[in-house]
């Protein structure tokens, strides 16, 4: 305990307060929610959330105290060993017809949500223990392969937003260690051919963007031609991979083009909050007043649509301070990765910037109807134990990482 006190000390603060901040919001909305006497007893979402933050903070603790040399050691022991922990699901059998969850002692819990972090911390150490000639394309394989596969293995469970959470933080962390913009834009590209696809002019366009930019690139030109061609074949691909998806995935993209599609259908949820926000106004309608919430008309309200229950009761000043103590965290996180000496130390405080970052951009933007609605939660506000438990591992590590040195 002596060398978690002397860390406690010497760490930014501030993070923790934005932490405990944000979690105190969540509460006051879950409370706000079961508030109805005949739900809030000590089985509701509102004390069960209460009693996480028991293990949460023993995982803050433990990856504070931990000596980062042994993080560093044990990198890919974790990443092996919650790999297969994501298998573990598929053995035991579906829940809600998803294989996500592991239950143990009565309490379950995702394994995926784990891996985000474990996932950053070995690509971390890969980065930083290899003489990576980094300019080349053949030394990012390997870190996208790392990647890759949990990922696939997530998208299988079926879980397609965290399988985007995960695949995240590769471009960041390669861009920090000094990877071409050219070989990052290879890696991004393809997405942007599968989205641009479903429409023939936004396609032309890219694709004539695509060109240009490889045409104006330092590269070779087989190089040129082959990723040219790459990207024509991916987006002539697309209505193949669209009809691999399920009818409910596709009608949520076409929902976030035209919302009025199907507005008890699809667009049912986004509505929803759409109107529980927008009714909201500057100071809300009041904590437990809120009507689309109380009357049950918001889905997920306690999970995937926390953002837009605090919007609706406690109005736009109080989501404006929400997403400024998020800015607030993730810039901090960014300023003490730059100011870092240790190479290993800085990935993991870049690699937990784009988790927090990727999570609420995605979360509130399904909130808005700017994405497609995904069941991906906002950190330290959406209920979920081991969601909870993770960001404030995550918290943990990034305090110890950016006070201890390697070695």
């Amino acid at each position: 305990m002596r060398q978690f006190f002397r860390k406690l000390k010497e760490a930014n603060l501030r993070w923790v307060f934005v932490a405990l901040a944000l979690n105190g919001f969540g509460l006051v909305a879950l409370y706000s929610i079961g508030s109805d006497a005949e739900e809030l007893s000590m089985n509701s979402r509102f004390f069960k959330h209460l009693l996480w933050l028991v293990p949460a903070s023993g995982a803050f603790i433990f990856f504070l105290a931990i000596p980062v040399r042994v993080i560093h050691k044990y990198a890919y022991a974790a990443f092996g060993l919650v790999l297969g922990l994501l298998f573990v699901p598929h053995l035991t059998g579906p829940v809600a017809g998803t294989y996500r969850w592991i239950s143990f002692g009565g309490v379950g819990f995702q394994p995926s949500e784990i891996m985000k972090w474990v996932l950053v911390i070995a690509l971390a150490r890969y980065l930083s223990d290899h003489n990576l000639k980094i300019k080349s394309i053949r030394s990012v394989i390997v870190p996208i392969l790392i990647t890759l596969i949990p990922a696939v293995v997530i998208m299988r469970q079926p879980d397609l937003g965290s399988a985007i959470i995960v695949v995240a933080p590769i471009i960041s962390l390669l861009y920090w260690v000094g990877a071409r913009s050219f070989h990052i834009f290879i890696l991004v590209a393809p997405i942007l051919t599968m989205i641009t696809a479903f429409n023939f002019y936004t396609f032309t366009f890219w694709i004539v963007l695509v060109a240009v930019i490889l045409y104006l690139s330092n590269t070779t030109f087989r190089a040129k031609l082959s990723n040219f061609f790459v990207n024509i074949f991916i987006g002539l691909l697309t209505p193949v991979l669209w009809g691999q998806l399920k009818s409910y995935q596709q009608e949520r993209f076409l929902v976030l083009l035209d919302v009025s599609r199907d507005p008890r259908g699809a667009a049912y949820q986004v509505i929803q909050s759409q109107t529980a926000i927008g009714s909201g106004g500057f100071f809300g309608k009041g904590w437990g007043r809120g009507t689309q919430t109380h009357l049950k008309f918001l889905p997920e309200q306690e999970t995937d649509f926390i953002f837009s229950v605090i919007g609706e009761e406690l109005g736009f000043i109080a989501v404006c301070l929400i997403l400024l103590l998020f800015a607030l965290l993730i810039l901090d996180l960014i300023r003490a990765a730059y100011v870092s000496s240790e190479r290993f130390s800085s990935l993991i405080l870049i690699g937990i910037a784009t988790l927090f970052l990727t999570h609420m951009f995605v979360n509130v933007g399904m909130t808005i109807n700017l994405l497609p609605v995904k069941g991906l939660p906002l950190p330290f506000l959406s209920y979920g134990g081991s969601f909870l438990v993770s960001c404030y591992a995550m918290i943990g590590l990034a305090m110890n990482v950016s006070v201890e040195a390697l070695e």
